[in-house]
């Protein structure tokens, strides 16, 4: 099989999916739009979800791009050989279009002859079946059609072969599996892709929306069946190129030299050093990223800005492992530009603001270690005479409230004749993890994206807020930072330089409030890219030269957008103001009810 780069790729999967009349379209920004559930674009199908329920898509019914995702769940356990919190989806898509006989030869094709995977060690999953949902034997089926021996199509369970709901109703079904024998020995008899002993990879994954789920639990068919395939870049560029990581492969590479030339230390002669490498070249390219992004996110204390600045931090405490200054990750943030310039052109554009950042959020850091000494000597004075333990809740608390790294925690209580109550802080840690987890859990449950008619509204009403803010502040360069909408309230975050007036809020108020007191129509248009900034649209346009985009003219306001929306200003009711406050460096926060 001939080895391929990133750039090699990606070319070869998108080229492969145009040949089967699939647009390509631009990946989205790692914000969503107007989701509550999650605060980055955590899948290749995320920014497509009003399109997989039925809304028309404006570039057709088959679909294909590289998709930016951040997910960072598995923060901790980066610095392994395959976790990443950035990566890059392949994707492609039928919106209600060809079904599962197409998407699994499609699939064969690509992987098999374009790829170059040994069709000898070739083997598929397919679904089990269950009380709720019949045995997948359509897919088997097909698989067998293309000379897919008995042998290497494993029938799994609902754990291994179904995906979703994201929330607790909507689309959701079984998928298809693809996986290469790595020739390892069979763990026990029942060995399969199911098991994690490494003898099979996984290597592409069809996913098949033929159900909603219901409310009470129950399943019905659904009216638009789609197909969502997915690839990740990293790990795909891994197995083809026989690599044992994925930081080997062309994405890393570079930077672990550098990190190598930088700290003098070598790359895999110590799993302390190899882990921080890894550590501080993911969550740097994730910085990037995040900060050089369309909707470019500040280092804050909420939200995204919470997560930038958890993992610039982190990379810089790992800066200190490898004895190296924190400008390291600057050097790297360089690097990873001139890297992906190519595929995401506004990364370039974007490089002076994430160069500053970063040394703004250097400069915090080194007061934020300064801070944690004079507290660390503080607790110190305090704990007991002839106590000779640390205590780990306190390290944690250290931690956790002033960042300081658990690290030099243990160093300077050693200086002192103190042993640090490791196990104390582990438990501790564990529990923040756990109440962590419990509440991305709650805040996930409302599903991946909800299209009812009182978010909808919402989400007309902060077209509108968006309009008023420009022509109240005087200031076209207002745009939307970040958009959060439930059924109860909108979070609109803007960019701008001081808190708003109480004249100011009354008078956006006012201007929303006479958009939908007028109840005209919402309007909604598709036209190019072109003729939508010639025509004023506001908006993030992440699309390309010549893409048909959907324009929503509401009142006053004319911007791109997905949807939902809803139909006429009138539903909207009254718009009023709740909050206006900071939401980081430069930003504005607005949240808003409708009554």
């Amino acid at each position: 099989m001939k080895q391929l780069s990133s750039e090699e790729l990606r070319k070869l999967y998108l080229d492969f999916y145009h040949s089967k009349e699939h647009a390509v379209i631009a990946s989205a920004s790692l914000i969503p739009e107007n989701d509550p559930t999650v605060l980055f674009t955590t899948a290749g199908m995320h920014p497509l979800v009003p399109y997989l329920l039925g809304e028309k898509h404006p570039a057709g019914k088959r679909l294909t791009d590289v998709q930016i995702c951040v997910r960072t769940g598995d923060i901790d356990e980066v610095g392994d050989a395959s976790h990443c919190t950035f990566f890059e989806m392949l994707g492609s898509w039928s919106l209600g279009d060809y079904f599962k006989k197409e998407a699994i030869e499609w699939a064969k094709e690509l992987l098999l002859e374009k790829i170059g995977f040994d069709p000898e060690k070739f083997a598929v999953t397919v679904f089990a079946g269950n009380e709720d949902c019949p045995r997948d034997e359509e897919s088997a089926s097909v698989w067998r059609s293309l000379g897919i021996p008995e042998d290497r199509i494993f029938y799994l369970d609902k754990k291994h072969n179904w995906w979703g709901p994201a929330g607790i109703t909507g689309p959701c079904g079984p998928d298809t599996e693809m996986f290469i024998d790595t020739g390892k020995p069979k763990c026990s008899e029942e060995c399969s892709p199911a098991c994690d002993c490494g003898k099979y990879l996984e290597i592409g994954n069809n996913v098949f929306m033929q159900y909603f789920k219901n409310a009470d639990g129950t399943f019905s068919p659904l009216k638009q069946k789609n197909v969502d395939q997915g690839m990740g870049l990293e790990r795909m560029l891994c197995i083809i190129n026989g690599y044992k990581s994925v930081y080997e492969t062309d994405l890393f590479a570079f930077a672990i030299k550098k990190l190598e030339e930088l700290s003098g230390k070598k790359y895999g002669e110590d799993e302390k050093i190899t882990a921080a490498m890894r550590i501080i070249a993911d969550h740097t390219r994730t910085a990037t990223f995040i900060i050089g992004d369309i909707k470019g996110i500040s280092p804050s204390n909420v939200d995204q800005g919470y997560v930038l600045r958890r993992l610039i931090r982190r990379a810089m405490r790992y800066c200190r492992t490898l004895g190296v200054d924190d400008s390291a990750i600057t050097e790297l943030a360089k690097l990873y530009v001139e890297k992906y310039k190519g595929a995401y052109p506004y990364i370039k554009e974007n490089e002076a603001r994430i160069i500053n950042e970063l040394d703004l959020e250097k400069d915090k850091f080194a007061k934020t270690i300064e801070q944690g000494l004079k507290e660390f000597d503080k607790i110190v004075a305090h704990l007991p005479e002839g106590m000779k333990v640390f205590p780990g809740k306190t390290a944690f608390r250290l931690y956790d409230t002033f960042g300081f790294p658990i690290e030099m925690t243990a160093e300077l209580a050693r200086e002192k004749g103190y042993e640090l109550d490791k196990a104390g802080y582990d438990k501790a840690f564990a529990d923040h993890q756990a109440l962590s987890k419990a509440g991305a859990e709650q805040k996930f449950k409302g599903g991946l994206a909800d299209g009812g008619e009182l978010t909808a509204r919402l989400h007309s009403a902060t077209h509108l807020l968006n309009a008023a803010l420009k022509k109240v502040l005087h200031d076209d360069n207002i745009q939307q930072k970040g958009s959060n909408i439930t059924a109860e309230r909108l979070r609109f975050d803007f960019n701008f330089p001081r808190p708003l007036t109480a004249e100011e809020i009354s008078e956006v108020e006012k201007l929303v409030n006479e958009q939908i007191a007028l109840d005209v129509p919402v309007k909604l248009e598709e036209m190019s890219v072109e003729e939508a900034k010639a025509q004023g649209a506001v908006g993030v346009f992440t699309s390309k030269y010549g893409e048909v985009v959907k324009v929503y003219t509401i009142g006053f306001s004319k911007e791109i957008c997905g949807g939902p929306h809803a139909k006429r200003t009138g539903e909207l009711g009254t718009f009023k103001i709740i909050k206006e406050q900071s939401s980081s460096a430069g930003v504005r926060r607005i949240k808003a009810i409708l009554e």
